[in-house]
């Protein structure tokens, strides 16, 4: 059964949008932090789109493309728990792995490389604002489930780790921040 048989339905032209059987302003922080979900979920598609040259990458974003849609889906459908323990676990796992094939950073890195990686870095930033929209939500609103807290989190230090194997790849060499003398 077709879900989106109609692109435009001029219900939104009021200002408000439908979420679940609840008719909501499209500035309510609700809304924006699904936006700020959907933003991050595209500028994951632009590195995949991008073809990054590392198969596990790839097929770890896009196990993070279907995990986010999950996410939106909690707050269509708050009893429905989709991001779990485990799922946190996984980023966790794939963080620290990634990471041990990396040197060691000694000063902070600008954010840049070849496109995939200077995207990867834009899409973590993207993260960080969607976290800091989630906390600001769950401040106003008690989230249902901690775990997406977590999950962003985690996320974002794993796009860093990902930007850094993405730079690696292609043998681009990272340019360290040179503190002010």
């Amino acid at each position: 059964m077709p879900r989106l048989t109609k692109i435009f339905t001029r219900k939104g032209d009021d200002g408000y949008t439908s979420l679940g059987e609840n008719r909501i302003s499209k500035d309510d922080l609700l809304i924006e932090t699904l936006g700020d979900l959907d933003e991050l979920n595209s500028a994951i598609g632009l590195i995949l789109a991008m073809r990054p040259q590392h198969d596990d990458v790839e097929r770890c974003l896009s196990q993070i493309q279907q995990d986010l849609f999950d996410f939106g889906a909690e707050f269509h459908v708050p009893q429905r728990i989709c991001i779990t323990p485990e799922k946190v676990l996984w980023l966790e796992t794939q963080l620290e792995s990634w990471n041990k094939t990396l040197p060691t950073l000694k000063e902070f890195i600008l954010p840049r490389g070849n496109p995939a990686a200077a995207a990867t870095h834009l899409a973590r930033t993207i993260c960080r604002r969607t976290e800091r929209s989630l906390v600001r939500l769950h401040r106003q609103t008690t989230l249902n489930n901690p775990e997406m807290l977590r999950y962003l989190n985690r996320l974002s230090d794993l796009l860093f780790v990902i930007s850094r194997i993405l730079a690696k790849v292609s043998r681009e060499e990272e340019l360290m921040w040179e503190r002010d003398k």
